[in-house]
């Protein structure tokens, strides 16, 4: 671990602070899971403020946890360095990692997901402990960071294994704010409170490969699926409760055949996807999806992966916190919601940390020419800092 320098000066952000940081950090390709140095810059500046930083790497990726003070409760501020690949770069408006302002808009890869939240994160701390070093006032807590570079891809060697770690040395944190783009038509107006549970399902459905002229020699997969694969996209599962939709039950791939037009295939590959509410369990949904399937008479193969559970932070101090920040600096209301895909909040949720997202606009997330507003950047920056000044 790594000890911070003396803490009787805090630096203090001045106004665009949070654009150059953000600029800085998206001029990185950082494309999933390579953090190419954008951790480290994060852990100075931190450092810089009288956090105590320490790298933890897990296989190829880099992660770390900072924290400032070792009082509870602990506030931690949560998110990913790492960000998904361009896509045609020659689409762009702008080269992806130019970091390009036009219009008052911070174009790049990750501006919205999540660089601009992470860099406003920071300068948020730098004025909160500037402001508290001045007036002599203490922090009331604990505040920390818990970065990794592992959220796009396959996300099993970051939060998932620093939360283990931090788990089983016995620290926690009480709140965690994520910097998941959350916002939709206006910045605040949406946090996210919870989350689906994600199943994935591979199916493969085993028949006899032979020539079409000649189908009573074969059996044919593509046929066998058709009725099963139906009334698994036609069943209810649930439906939903006050904080969640519906599950709903997606076939993201299906494949089947040689490529010849004469040729009856052998097996048929079908991978589906399950986003289910807290009115159903794993457990729950495996049974009801092999009863369907055997009901049908098919000889097959289903291998499951959980993503992760379904996850809720009931109404509490963090969230009317958040709630009473939105609305102070932006004045509008903010709702809370469950909608979406998952986000690494589904490993922080089960330690007990109620965990809120709140991030910039996700319009352009994953696309091409993705951007931010830069006044919602720096109007972030002052929400952080006000649940804070809220909560420690």
């Amino acid at each position: 671990m790594s000890h911070s320098p003396d803490t009787n000066a805090p630096r203090d952000s001045a106004p665009g602070d949070t654009l150059k940081l953000a600029t800085e950090l998206i001029r990185i390709p950082s494309v999933t899971p390579e953090d190419k140095g954008c951790n480290q810059l994060m852990m100075d500046r931190l450092q810089a403020i009288g956090f105590k930083v320490e790298p933890m790497r897990f296989g190829e990726v880099n992660n770390f946890w900072a924290r400032y003070g070792t009082t509870d409760p602990v506030l931690c501020f949560a998110g990913h360095t790492d960000v998904v690949p361009t896509g045609p770069e020659g689409k762009w408006r702008h080269p992806p990692y130019s970091a390009t302002v036009q219009d008052g808009m911070l174009y790049g890869r990750g501006a919205a997901d999540m660089k601009g939240s992470l860099a406003a994160m920071i300068t948020a701390c730098e004025r909160f402990l500037a402001e508290r070093s001045a007036s002599e006032q203490p922090v009331a807590g604990s505040i920390a960071f818990l970065i990794t570079a592992d959220e796009e891809g396959e996300a099993v060697n970051g939060t998932r294994k620093v939360i283990d770690a931090l788990e089983a040395r016995g620290e926690k944190f009480k709140w965690c704010v994520v910097g998941e783009p959350s916002s939709t038509d206006r910045l605040g107006d949406i946090i996210k409170v919870g989350r689906r549970g994600s199943l994935h399902g591979r199916l493969q459905i085993h028949g006899v490969q032979g020539h079409v002229a000649y189908p009573h020699l074969a059996d044919n997969p593509v046929h066998k699926a058709m009725l099963p694969l139906h009334e698994l996209c036609s069943t209810v599962w649930d439906q939903g409760n006050e904080s969640f939709p519906a599950t709903s039950f997606q076939i993201s791939n299906i494949s089947a055949g040689t490529g010849a037009n004469n040729v009856i295939p052998g097996n048929l590959d079908v991978v589906f996807n399950f986003r289910f509410s807290t009115e159903l369990t794993e457990q729950q949904i495996k049974d009801r999806t092999e009863a369907i399937l055997d009901a049908h008479d098919i000889d097959y193969t289903l291998d499951w992966a959980l993503s992760g559970h379904p996850f809720l932070t009931q109404p509490g101090d963090l969230i009317e916190a958040v709630q009473a920040s939105v609305r102070s600096i932006t004045g509008g209301d903010c709702q809370p919601s469950t909608s979406g895909g998952t986000s690494d909040g589904r490993f922080i949720a089960p330690t007990g940390a109620q965990v809120v997202e709140l991030g910039p606009r996700n319009a352009t997330i994953h696309k091409v020419d993705e951007h931010v507003s830069v006044s919602d950047l720096e109007q972030l920056s002052l929400v952080y800092e006000d649940i804070l000044n809220r909560l420690l």
